[in-house]
């Protein structure tokens, strides 16, 4: 090997060297950060569930059906899907298979579906595959409060309650464990009756009326959905970035190794041909 190609090399081999000390700074702030936002994302699930569970009880008393129309819903028309991705990339395939699900929901689909994006790399599939996008949310970081979701949750009740979708879907990753994320594809409007144990023909009284009850809560119904989902994200993103720039860390090593070793014999192969001259 010329000497200049060696010198080419040894420079490559100090790239990749610092390139994997980014990759592995990246993997220990992503581990870090990953702790918060899982404890965050469980946390969130207990209260999500409950609400869950009221909504369903509400949506089974005939007073409530009558009057509105998030519990009554509609004919089976046009449906609308709150797709959350993330801002950045360097999360293994993560938002590839979020995507992926998206577009499958939507290929199955008879009737039109909207998409209201949430997240930049949500926003460019959209964009790129010409779906039909309503609007789209961005910047939020990895710890928003309730107030900075609530423009989209605002727009998602909003459509429902003028008849524009029949149906609200949300597209979000579950956190199952560190390597399991789980594509969800959630229908949460119109909320699906179900008594549950006061199924028994208990009356249920409300204070001061049904309408006042019922509309407080569908605010806060649609808000938690839609930031637990936002939740359940962002733990996902930290753990499938912590993952993905391990393994890029590993690559890189055993590539800068290889090249290491590709040097010792051509400097060894230079060595010998000048003993022999």
């Amino acid at each position: 090997m010329p000497g200049n190609s060696r010198q080419l090399l040894r420079r490559r081999i100090r790239s990749v060297r610092e390139t994997s000390k980014v990759t592995r700074a990246m993997e220990m702030i992503a581990s870090a950060r990953m702790r918060r936002t899982e404890q965050r994302a469980l946390e969130a699930r207990p209260y999500a569930a409950r609400l869950n569970a009221l909504m369903g009880l509400l949506a089974a008393d005939a007073r409530v059906r009558r009057e509105h129309p998030f519990i009554c819903g509609q004919e089976a028309g046009r449906s609308l899907v709150v797709h959350i991705t993330t801002d950045r990339g360097l999360c293994g395939g993560l938002n590839t298979r979020l995507n992926h699900s998206l577009g499958s929901f939507i290929m199955e689909q008879t009737a039109p579906v909207s998409v209201i994006t949430i997240g930049r790399k949500g926003r460019e599939f959209a964009l790129r595959a010409r779906l039909g996008l309503v609007a789209e949310f961005s910047g939020l970081g990895d710890a928003p409060a309730v107030v900075d979701l609530r423009p989209a949750c605002r727009l998602v009740s909003d459509m429902f309650s003028r008849g524009e979708v029949s149906r609200v879907v949300l597209s979000y990753p579950r956190f199952v464990s560190l390597m399991s994320h789980q594509p969800m594809l959630d229908t949460f409007l119109p909320i699906v009756p179900n008594p549950g144990r006061f199924g028994g023909g208990e009356a249920l009284v409300y204070e001061p009326d049904v309408a006042v009850v019922v509309d407080a809560l569908l605010v806060r119904y649609v808000e938690a959905a839609i930031y637990h989902a936002y939740l359940e994200l962002v733990a996902c993103e930290y753990a499938a970035r912590m993952v993905a720039m391990h393994n890029a860390t590993d690559s890189a090593q055993e590539l800068a190794g290889a090249m290491t070793m590709e040097l010792n014999k051509s400097r060894q192969a230079a060595i010998t041909e000048e003993i022999c001259d």
